[in-house]
């Protein structure tokens, strides 16, 4: 289960407003929170950077990490 939506509403973004930002269809966005889409590297970096945080962080669990 990755964060991203957690995240866009902890900032108060809007899905389309990350679209814009990630340069990406606000669809994407929608499939990315569903999980129906896995972002690529370079979108998984993007987001990681507009948000403060690692890729780690949004995409994978703790138990992921072995941390769980």
């Amino acid at each position: 289960m990755n964060k991203i939506k957690d995240y866009r509403k902890e900032y108060g973004v809007s899905q389309e407003a990350l679209a814009e930002a990630m340069e990406v269809t606000r669809q994407t966005i929608i499939s990315l929170e569903k999980e129906k889409y896995t972002a690529s590297l370079n979108l998984a970096y993007k987001l990681a950077q507009y948000f403060n945080t690692t890729i780690e962080d949004i995409f994978f669990s703790d138990a992921e990490h072995g941390r769980g």
